[in-house]
C-alpha cells in the first residue's frame, strides 16, 4: 500500500542526519512497518526520544498539526486532507510539504516500440495491484498507437499470475483490504456507466483456492475520455485506461490540463521529441522509455497542482533544505589596533 517502508525511509532519515527529533504518524492500514522500524532504531542503540511513533486517526493529526514544538510536516497521502495538513500546518507558522494524489499518464507515440511499450504500460498499471502514486494510470496513444498498443497489452493481462504476494511466480498481490477491495469495484463500475469500452474485467477474477482473499484481476478500459470519472480521480487500483488523440500537441495538453501532476512519461524512438516532451509538460518528474520516472534517491520526489502543497519537494536537496532552519552569519575582524572612522556608509568589503 504504496510503499509503507520505502517511504518514510525517504523522509525521516533526512530529518535526523539533520538534527531533529522526528514523529511518525503512520498510516492505520499499515502499522506493522513501522512498528518493526521503529524497534530496530531501538535494537541499534538510538537514544529514546529521537525516533518517536504516535498512533491513531484524526485526532493524532490534529494534535500534530497544531502542537507548538513540532515545526516541519511532511505528508503523504489523499489530496484532500493533504490540502488541510497543508492549510492547517502553516496556519501554525509551521513548514509543511503535503505530497498527495496522482493521475499519471504515459503519452506514446506511433514510432514507439509497441512491445517495449505494452511491458512497460502493464508493469507500471499492474505492479503493486496499481496501489502506488506513480502507477501509470493513463496511456494516451497518439494517431494509430492505441490501435497497435491495445492487442499487445490484453496479450500480456491475460498472461498476469494474481495471487498470495509471498507464493513464487506472483506478478499481482490482492487488494490490501476489503473496503479499498470494493471501492476499485465501484471506480470500474462508474467507467462502464460513464461510457468506456470495458476491454478486460477485473471484477470476475477470483481464487476458489483463496476465497476470502481480497483479489481483483487487471481492469482494461478503452476509448476514456476527459470528461469521465476515471480519467479525471485517482483510483489507486488494478485499472489502466487508453485515451485516444490524434496529435502530440492534443496529448501534452491533456496532461498539461490534468487537476493532477506527479509523474509522466513518453514512449518514442524520436529524440527530438524526447526532448520536446522534457521542456513542454508542466510536471516535475519526467520518463522518457522509462515508465515510473521516480527520480534517483539523491534527487527530489514531488508533483505539482493537486499532487503537492508546499514549495519544497521530499528527499535530495530539498529534503536537506526542508529539515533544516538556516543561518546566515556576516563577519568581520577588524585588525588589531586599528580603528577606522566613523561612517554612515553601509559595511561592504574593502
Amino acid at each position: 500500500f504504496n510503499f509503507p517502508a520505502m517511504v518514510p525511509m525517504w523522509i525521516y532519515p533526512i530529518a535526523l542526519a539533520c538534527g531533529n527529533t522526528f514523529v511518525w504518524k503512520p498510516s492505520s492500514h499499515t502499522p506493522g512497518a513501522t512498528q518493526l522500524q521503529a524497534e530496530l532504531w531501538k535494537e541499534a542503540g538510538l537514544p529514546d526520544g529521537v525516533f518517536n511513533v504516535v498512533y491513531g486517526g484524526r485526532e493524532a493529526v490534529s494534535a500534530l498539526l497544531v502542537h507548538p514544538q513540532v515545526n516541519a510536516i511532511q505528508f503523504v497521502g489523499s489530496t484532500p486532507v493533504g490540502r488541510t495538513v497543508f492549510e492547517t500546518g502553516t496556519a501554525h507558522g509551521k513548514r509543511v510539504g503535503a505530497y498527495t494524489a496522482a493521475k499519471n499518464a504515459m503519452l506514446v507515440l506511433p514510432d514507439a516500440d509497441m512491445e517495449f511499450t505494452a511491458d512497460a504500460a502493464v508493469a507500471a498499471g499492474y505492479g503493486s495491484a496499481g496501489e502506488r502514486c506513480m502507477a501509470q494510470t493513463l496511456v494516451i496513444g497518439v494517431g494509430d498507437a492505441a490501435d497497435r498498443l491495445r492487442p499487445l497489452i490484453e496479450e500480456r493481462i491475460q498472461r498476469l499470475k494474481i495471487g498470495p504476494g509471498l507464493d513464487p511466480g506472483m506478478d499481482m498481490g490482492p487488494i490490501y483490504t476489503a473496503e479499498h477491495r470494493a471501492s476499485i469495484v465501484e471506480w470500474i463500475d462508474k467507467g462502464v456507466a460513464g461510457g468506456a469500452e470495458l476491454v478486460a474485467d477485473g471484477r470476475r477474477f477470483s481464487r476458489p483456492d483463496h476465497p476470502d482473499g481480497f483479489f481483483l484481476g487487471a481492469t482494461l478500459f478503452d476509448h476514456v475520455t476527459p470528461e469521465m470519472e476515471i480519467y479525471k480521480e485517482e483510483i489507486f487500483g488494478p485499472v489502466l485506461g487508453i485515451v485516444r488523440v490524434a496529435t502530440y500537441d492534443e496529448a501534452l495538453a491533456l496532461i498539461n490540463g490534468h487537476q493532477y501532476g506527479n509523474g509522466t512519461a513518453i514512449f518514442t524512438t524520436d529524440g527530438g521529441a524526447g526532448r520536446r516532451f522534457e521542456l513542454e509538460v508542466d510536471v516535475p518528474m519526467i520518463g522518457i522509455n522509462i515508465p515510473i520516472p521516480v527520480p534517483a534517491g539523491y534527487l527530489s520526489f514531488g508533483g505539482t497542482r493537486g499532487s503537492a502543497f508546499g514549495d519544497l519537494k521530499m528527499r535530495g536537496e530539498d529534503g536537506i533544505r526542508f529539515f533544516t532552519q538556516e543561518k546566515m552569519v556576516t563577519l568581520r575582524w577588524p585588525e588589531p589596533g586599528r580603528r577606522e572612522k566613523l561612517s554612515l556608509v553601509f559595511p561592504g568589503n574593502s
